[in-house]
Formats: C-alpha cells, structure tokens, sequence
C-alpha cells in the first residue's frame, strides 16, 4: 500500500478570507465614514486583497453594528454605531466576571466585537485594550491591580453591578 500524499496547499494569492480579519478591515474602512453602499464596501474590501459577497458584508454589518446614517454633506454612509452613539450597549452583556489578571465578558451570541468596540471608543482609563470572539471579550487591564476596579466599571456599564 502506497501511503497518501497530502494535497499541495493552494497558492496563495493575497487574498484573506479570515472571518476575523475581513470584520477588522471592514471596521477601519467604516470608520473612516466613505462607504455609502455595500457593493461599495466589497469593492474597499478587494482593493485590500478580503474577497467577499455583498450578502456577507451585509451580515458583517449587522455582527458590527453598523448602520446607513446620513453625513455632514448629506450622503447616505455606513458608519459603526458604537462611534456615533456614545452609549454602553449594556443590552448586549450577560455576566462579566474577572480573575487576578483579566476581566471576561459574555454576551448574547454574535454581539462580542460591538460591546468590545464600544469598551475601546470608551478609554477607560484602566483598560489596555480589548479582544473579542462571538460570545467573549476578554478586557485586558492596564495594571493587574486594577482588573477588580476594571470588573467593577465594566459591570456597572452593563448595569449588573
């Protein structure tokens, strides 16, 4: 028996097709406010080597809480929420809890990368920065004297103090 060879990987030809990375690229053309259609925004995409469809943009936007506003020129442009609303989405938080060096935040499923965006638009002075997955933010603190005081804050935000 003549053992199986592993198929070549694919060629790479510049193109990510990360789910993680596609958001992240899609939050940075966001906010710079340019994009006022979503064929508009697959074709920012492409030009920074993301391949996707509009229906995939249209359910990153809504995973990223972006919505169609109206600028100072009066052109309709999507823009994330999180930027222009200034409010915690305490709606979106189930429990936040924390151990000696990092605080977790669950929330409803999908809803992670907005609550995450919208701690980071915050600069709370505590916090180093964010990571966020479907369901889980981990909020990094500052100084790991600090993460019961972040907790603290955070859960406050979300109205489960």
């Amino acid at each position: 028996m003549t053992p199986r060879t592993p198929p070549a990987p694919a060629p790479h030809d510049g193109s990510v097709t990360s789910a993680k990375t596609r958001r992240f690229v899609l939050r940075k053309i966001l906010q710079s406010g340019t994009a006022s259609t979503q064929h508009q925004l697959v074709e920012l995409l492409a030009e920074r080597g993301i391949r996707a469809t509009q229906s995939t943009v249209s359910r990153d936007l809504k995973l990223l809480g972006a919505r169609r506003r109206i600028d100072d020129h009066g052109t309709f442009v999507y823009v994330l929420e999180s930027d222009k609303r200034g409010a915690f989405p305490a709606d979106m938080v189930v429990s936040v809890q924390h151990n000696e060096v990092m605080v977790v935040i669950r929330t409803k499923v999908g809803r992670a990368q907005p609550v995450a965006l919208d701690l980071d638009a915050l600069k709370l002075p505590d916090l180093l920065g964010t990571v966020a997955g479907d369901d889980t933010v981990l909020a990094i603190p500052k100084s790991t004297r600090r993460t019961a005081h972040l907790a603290a804050r955070i859960r406050d935000l979300a109205g489960l103090a």
